[in-house]
């Protein structure tokens, strides 16, 4: 089985519909993909409608957190959608990305490119607006040759661009998870190129609070940063997970680049009580 737990469409900030994303899912031959919107269940009905025969849909989101002034995202799987606590928290993160990304067009003009709010309005169309969009914005100006680029030199957590956003607690962030059903992967735990990262004791705090596991084989993390969260995922006794992070053209990586272990996701399956993956049955 060919298994990817992490990806993105236009719910969010991702270039592919849901049904793009999951046909091109099976065109990649992949036999269960995860839809994980950020803060957005959004495009769960479409995806389903569309959903390939012998295609496995797993639904998710990937909510945003902070820690001590450091973000990190919290991939959740197969939670209640409806459950009211989680649903009206992932409202919250999402009526404050506008204002955010308002401000954060207010900063980059005050460095002097000439995005503007409706550019980015415009890119991000009805997803969730968030940083790649303004990334995309600076691309099309002709500001940075990417989107890597636009984090790097601008809006990361410590670039000259960024605003802060509301965003949970990840020990309260796992709790409302595992209230609504739903099973948590800490997600690219130590990118470092997106910015500051959380140190590995916190890693340990969330293991035992709860964490399921830690999404180690992703485009972010060289080989021996791999390893070693391999390692530190053996002490801590957490799931380990691949998966591509798809974006569809805002980003390079592509569907399935990185996958997870069939065993692994078996575990999720089993550990999930809110949701369960949906066959497809050739939408």
């Amino acid at each position: 089985m060919r298994i990817d737990l992490h990806t993105h469409s236009t719910a969010s900030d991702g270039t592919d519909t849901p049904a793009e994303l999951v046909r091109g899912a099976a065109a990649a031959g992949l036999d269960v993909v995860a839809l994980t919107d950020h803060d957005s269940v959004a495009g769960y009905a479409e995806a389903r409608a569309a959903l390939p025969a012998g295609l496995t849909l797993v639904t998710g989101a990937e909510l945003s957190c902070r820690i001590d002034g450091v973000s990190l995202h919290m991939l959740a799987y197969l939670f209640d959608p409806a459950e009211p606590e989680l649903a009206r928290e992932r409202e919250l993160v999402r009526d404050d990305r506008v204002p955010r990304a308002r401000a954060m067009v207010g900063k980059l003009r005050d460095l002097g490119m000439p995005v503007t709010w409706e550019q980015v309005e415009r890119i991000a169309g009805d997803g969730a607006v968030g940083r790649p969009h303004l990334a995309t914005a600076l691309m099309e100006l002709g500001v940075v040759g990417s989107v890597d680029e636009a984090f790097t030199s601008l809006l990361a957590g410590d670039g000259p661009a960024y605003v802060e956003k509301h965003e949970l607690d990840p020990f309260e962030a796992i709790r409302l998870v595992k209230a609504a059903g739903g099973v948590t992967v800490c997600a690219h735990p130590l990118a470092v190129k997106r910015g500051r990262c959380i140190p590995e004791s916190v890693l340990a705090e969330l293991a035992a609070a709860g964490l399921d596991g830690i999404e180690v084989d992703h485009m972010d993390h060289d080989g021996p940063t791999r390893a070693r969260l391999r390692a530190l995922a053996a002490e801590l006794n957490l799931l380990t997970t691949g998966s591509s992070d798809y974006h569809g053209s805002r980003k390079t990586c592509r569907l399935g680049e990185y996958t997870t272990d069939p065993e692994v996701y078996g575990e999720i399956v089993r550990r999930a009580t809110g949701a369960f993956p949906v066959p497809g049955a050739g939408g």
